[in-house]
C-alpha cells in the first residue's frame, strides 16, 4: 500500500482493460465489453463473459463496447464497467479509496479527458490522474525518459495508434490516429465481402487476424477455413483464406499507421531523430502482435523497430510506475487533485 490505500494503474482500452496494482502487478486483463438487456438497460454480463455473447445473443440482449476509438462512447456503462473491474481487482477491500492512474490516447480532447476522470472518480477513486498512452508505454517498457535523449514509442491498441517522441520526462511531440486493431478486423470483413461475397462477424475477423494475419510477406504461407454467410444465397458457406490475402486486406489500415509515423518523424528535431535512429522505434500494444509488423515498418522506414517484451501489459505496468514517479511526471499529467 501507499499512504492511504492502494495505488492502481488502469489501461482503459477500447478492446481490453488491464489493471495494475502496486506490489501485485497486472491483476486483471478482460475485454471491455458489456452485455445489456435492450429494453431495460440492465447489465447482464461484463468482460470475458460478455465478449462470448458478441454476435450470438437473442434479440433482447446486446453486447456493446462502451469505449470506442479510445474514448468513452457510453458514460454510464463505462462507469459501471470500471466500478466492476476495480472491485474485482480489490479496490473496494481497503478502507480508503485508491489513487488511480488512467491512460488515455494522445489525441483526446479536454472534454474526453474530463469524462474519464469523472468516470474513475465515480467508480472508486480518491484521486485520479491521467497519463497519455505513449508515455505510460515508455515507462512500462523501461525506457529512461528523464534523460535529454530521444525515444520513440508506437502504441497500437484496439481503437487508436499513438505515436510519440519522448525526452526529459515528457512528450516532445505526438500524434494519434483512430486506426488500430479494430480497423484491422473491419478490413478483414470488408475484404471478404468484396472479394468472396462472404459476410463474417467481428469475432471471426479477429480470429483471422490472429491466425493468419500478416503485415509483411510471410516466409511460410498459412491458411484457415473461414465460415460465414453467403451474401448472394443467404446460406452458410465456408472458404479457405491464406496469409497473402490477409496482407492484401490489411494494406489500407497499415498504410494509414505508416503515414502517421512518417509525419511524426518529419517533425522531430534533428538531435532527437538521431537518437531514434540509434535506439530504434519501440512497438507496444496488442495491435503490434500482428505478424510481420516490425519487418514491414523496418522495410518502409529504414529505422530499427523493436517489439516490447510484453506489449499487451506494458501500458498498464507504466501507469503503475507513473504513480511511483509523480514528483517527476505531475507537470505532464491531468488530475482531479485540486477538486478533491
Amino acid at each position: 500500500m501507499f499512504g492511504f490505500g492502494l495505488d492502481i494503474g488502469v489501461d482503459l482500452g477500447t478492446a481490453t482493460i488491464l489493471i495494475f496494482v502496486k506490489n501485485r502487478g497486472v491483476v486483471l486483463n478482460e475485454p471491455s465489453v458489456v452485455a445489456v438487456e435492450r429494453d431495460t438497460g440492465k447489465i447482464l454480463a461484463i468482460g470475458e463473459e460478455a465478449r462470448r455473447m458478441i454476435g450470438r445473443t437473442p434479440g433482447n440482449i446486446v453486447a456493446i463496447r462502451p469505449l470506442r476509438e479510445g474514448v468513452i462512447a457510453d458514460f454510464d456503462t463505462t462507469e459501471k464497467m470500471l466500478r466492476y473491474f476495480l472491485a474485482k481487482a480489490g479496490a473496494r477491500k481497503t478502507f480508503f479509496r485508491p489513487r488511480i492512474m488512467v491512460c488515455v490516447p494522445a489525441g483526446v480532447t479536454m472534454v474526453e479527458k474530463r469524462a474519464v476522470i469523472e468516470a474513475a472518480s465515480q467508480a472508486a477513486a480518491r484521486q485520479v490522474y491521467l497519463i497519455e498512452e505513449p508515455l505510460a508505454a515508455a515507462l512500462g517498457v523501461g525506457i529512461d525518459i528523464s534523460k535529454p535523449s530521444g525515444a520513440m514509442v508506437v502504441d497500437i491498441g484496439g481503437g487508436t495508434t499513438d505515436i510519440a517522441v519522448l525526452s526529459l520526462g515528457g512528450i516532445v511531440l505526438s500524434d494519434s490516429i483512430r486506426v488500430a486493431g479494430d480497423k484491422f478486423d473491419e478490413a478483414m470483413v470488408r475484404y471478404l465481402r468484396r472479394e468472396s461475397n462472404l459476410l463474417i462477424g467481428e469475432r471471426t475477423a479477429e480470429e483471422i487476424k490472429i491466425q493468419i494475419g500478416t503485415a509483411h510477406p510471410a516466409d511460410e504461407e498459412r491458411s484457415m477455413e473461414v465460415r460465414g454467410r453467403d451474401m448472394v444465397t443467404g446460406l452458410p458457406r465456408s472458404i479457405v483464406m491464406n496469409s497473402r490475402e490477409s496482407l492484401e486486406a490489411l494494406r489500407e489500415p497499415l498504410g494509414a499507421i505508416l503515414n502517421t509515423i512518417r509525419n511524426v518523424l518529419e517533425r522531430t528535431p534533428p538531435e532527437l531523430a538521431a537518437d531514434i535512429i540509434d535506439k530504434g522505434i519501440v512497438l507496444t500494444g496488442g495491435g503490434c502482435l500482428l505478424e510481420g509488423l516490425d519487418r514491414y515498418l523496418v522495410s518502409e522506414l529504414q529505422i530499427p523497430v523493436n517489439r516490447a517484451e510484453d506489449p499487451v501489459a506494458c501500458v498498464a505496468v507504466g501507469t503503475g510506475r507513473a504513480l511511483q514517479s509523480l514528483d517527476i511526471l505531475e507537470p505532464h499529467l491531468l488530475s482531479n487533485r485540486r477538486k478533491s
